[in-house]
This record gives C-alpha cells, sequence and structure tokens, in this order.
C-alpha cells in the first residue's frame, strides 16, 4: 500500500501519552488515530457529520475494526493517516486505511461501518445521496458548489447559516443581524453535495471603487475546512469583475489571522460591534488572491 492509494491524509505528531517506555507508540492507540482522522475525513466531505446523519435517519456502528503492524511509529513523529472508502455494499461501508511517516509504511488498517437505524439498531441501506457523495469525492470529483445572488435568490440559505452562528452561537441579538443591505448585496453561499448551505458572505459597495466584504460565516463543524476561503475568494473575484479597487471588511479579532493570510492588513485601531472585539482590514484587489 502506498501513498498515491489514498486522496485523504490527516497528518498529527505523537506526543508522550501515546508511547511506551520504549518510546513508541502502544498499538492501541493506531485505532483512536483512525477514528480521529474518520472524523476529518467527514470534513473533507464537507458534510457535517451529526446534522447529516440525522437528515439522513440514520447512524454509522462500527462492524469491523483490523490493524496489521509493519513498523511502530515513535515519540515526535509527524506522522500522515490516510484513508479511502474502498466499497459501499448495501447497508455497509469498508474504509481503508494506513499510517505512514513520510514514504514509510507504518500500518495498514480497514474499518467497516454499518448504516442502521439509531433507535433500534437495525441495519437500513445506504441512503443513494451519501452513497454518490462518497463514490464521488473517491473519483476526485468537488464537494462543493458555490453559488452567488441577490437576497430574493439566495437569502433563505445565507439566513440559515447566518442565524446558526451569528445569533444562535454568538449570541448576536436578532435586530442587529438583518439589515436593509442584505437586499443590494452580492450574496455567496457553499453548499455540499447534499445541498446543505454550509458558508455564506456578502459583498457591498460602500464607495465607488470599494468593496465591502461582511456577514462572513461558516458551519461550526467545518471551520479550518477552506469554505471560508472559497466564498471570500469568489467575493473578491465579484468586486475585481465591477472594477473596485480596494475591498474592507470589519474582521472579528479571533478571525483576523484568517484574513491576514489571504493578503488582508489592519487599518486604525480595534473597536466592538455589536459586543464583539473587530478590527477594520483592506486589501488592495491588485494583491488579493484568484
Amino acid at each position: 500500500m502506498k501513498r498515491q492509494d489514498f486522496r485523504f491524509f490527516h497528518r498529527l505528531r505523537v506526543r508522550w501519552a501515546e508511547v511506551d517506555m520504549q518510546k513508541i507508540v502502544f498499538n492501541a492507540h493506531y485505532l483512536m488515530y483512525f477514528d480521529t482522522a474518520i472524523s476529518d475525513y467527514w470534513r473533507a466531505l464537507a458534510l457535517p457529520y451529526e446534522e447529516t446523519l440525522r437528515r439522513l435517519g440514520g447512524d454509522l456502528y462500527v462492524k469491523k475494526a483490523t490493524l496489521e503492524y509493519h513498523a511502530s511509529a515513535q515519540l515526535d513523529d509527524q506522522i500522515d493517516i490516510a484513508l479511502r472508502c474502498a466499497r459501499i455494499g448495501n447497508s455497509s461501508m469498508q474504509f481503508v486505511g494506513a499510517i505512514f511517516r513520510g514514504d514509510q509504511l507504518l500500518i495498514t488498517g480497514e474499518l467497516v461501518y454499518v448504516f442502521a437505524d439509531p433507535a433500534t439498531q437495525t441495519s437500513r441501506p445506504v441512503p443513494a445521496l451519501l452513497r454518490e457523495t462518497l463514490e464521488g469525492y473517491e473519483a476526485g470529483q468537488p464537494v462543493l458548489a458555490l453559488r452567488s445572488g441577490d437576497w430574493a435568490t439566495l437569502g433563505a440559505d445565507a439566513a440559515q447559516v447566518r442565524h446558526e452562528v451569528f445569533i444562535r452561537e454568538q449570541g448576536i441579538p436578532q435586530d442587529m443581524e438583518w439589515d436593509e443591505a442584505d437586499a443590494t448585496a452580492l450574496h455567496a453561499v457553499a453548499y455540499n453535495r447534499m445541498g446543505q448551505p454550509l458558508a455564506t458572505g456578502r459583498l457591498l459597495q460602500p464607495a465607488p471603487g470599494v468593496g465591502q466584504i461582511g456577514r462572513m460565516a461558516v458551519h461550526r463543524a467545518l471551520r479550518g475546512a477552506r469554505l471560508g476561503r472559497e466564498i471570500l475568494l469568489a467575493l473578491l473575484a465579484a468586486a475585481r469583475e465591477r472594477g473596485d479597487r480596494e475591498v474592507l471588511l470589519h474582521a472579528q479579532r479571533s478571525a483576523e489571522g484568517f484574513y491576514r493570510r489571504l493578503g488582508f492588513v489592519p487599518r486604525g485601531e480595534p473597536f466592538d460591534e455589536v459586543g464583539i472585539p473587530h478590527i477594520e482590514m483592506v486589501l488592495p484587489l491588485a494583491d488579493a488572491p484568484r
């Protein structure tokens, strides 16, 4: 089994708590590594695990887990856990995995899950949407569809994401979240292959040649999975297309690093907005990533 057999990798560094006196990993921890990687595999599919399975009317239960040991991972090793969905039966899904240190194969594994009724734990057929999502991902197909449009077209889906993130999660009052600018803004929404809206943002034009991005929101379970980047790049492209020279935004201080990595720089002093620390950041479109 080789690295090129996989398209999904989860990287981690071996810690003290995971090794024995010889500073090699306890055998049972390799199953934990695969279990952790499965969680990120679902993120790579752009599927919020709990919400998705609830919508599909089932849950996944481990039927079989096997490991084969080839060499040991050691303290402070950086290792890659690779996974792929190898087969989907009527009600079961087989994942094969491997753990590598660089190109060296350390562990191979197999995980078999059964899709079942959560109340009775009796098996059910794997839903067609889930089957198509898994097969599409393994075939290299995109897991996201990004749409841009006005509030009449995308407002319901954008509002769903914003309500979950800003109102329910961050506690922003409803009357401070919705404003008249939504009616004139360009909105972008990212959807997974099941049609679930997962991320959104909007683009305004407060002055000629100036774009303003705002209301950037990503489903909590999928932060760090590049959805925010995809939304931001789509809005930057729209601002560039209409001839804007620069784009500004009011970044929550907790997200400042995300915007810095995409070229935005702070301007002015930090301030509070809806009770949350913010800072204005700006990006000349000539320097914007594409």
